[in-house]
């Protein structure tokens, strides 16, 4: 892996830039995405509500939602289910351009630049999420979520934060806090 200037996780360590995925990675991720998206909204809500419950300081970036306390009052709020599908739409457009290096920069690079500057979203976060959705895959399509296919994933995880991390280091972020809980 080639090392590259950044803040890492958000503790000074320098990125490592995991090598692009292999045509064999890009088909497995598209594959079982096709299926995982078939049931996007519930999944997407499956992920936040994963998240919130078990990193509660990311809901202070949500102002819509962030006094909801029970897994049930997350997953009936209408705003987070809002929110999973724009998380959703995401990814999907992301496993959808992995054929060109391109359109997944663009992608990122948006997200990256919304989370940072309007959003304030420590970078961190975005780890922390990547962790949240291959848990939730894991455990929803066990069989589709082979050593193999998780791999791929998990690469393609390290492949969106190392470029989402310098959309960050691009736009001057400053570190407000490691308060990841």
């Amino acid at each position: 892996m080639e090392r590259t200037r950044g803040q890492g996780d958000g503790e000074g360590d320098p990125l490592e830039r995991p090598s692009p995925l292999t045509d064999k990675e890009r088909l497995m991720i598209q594959d079982s995405w096709a299926k995982v998206y078939q049931s996007c909204d519930d999944v997407g809500v499956a992920i936040l509500v994963r998240l919130f419950v078990n990193f509660p300081s990311s809901k202070r970036f949500f102002s819509q939602f962030k006094d909801l306390e029970e897994p049930e009052e997350l997953e009936g709020s209408g705003q987070l289910r809002k929110h999973a599908r724009r998380v959703m739409s995401a990814l999907n457009a992301l496993v959808e351009s992995l054929g060109s290096a391109d359109k997944v920069a663009s992608v990122l690079r948006l997200v990256g630049k919304s989370h940072a500057l309007r959003h304030k979203v420590e970078p961190v976060y975005f780890k922390i999420l990547s962790g949240v959705i291959l848990e939730v895959l894991g455990e929803e399509f066990s069989s589709l979520m082979t050593p193999e296919v998780g791999a791929a994933w998990t690469r393609f995880f390290a492949m969106v934060y190392c470029s989402i991390a310098a959309v960050y280091e691009e736009v001057g972020w400053t570190k407000l806090s490691t308060s990841a809980e």
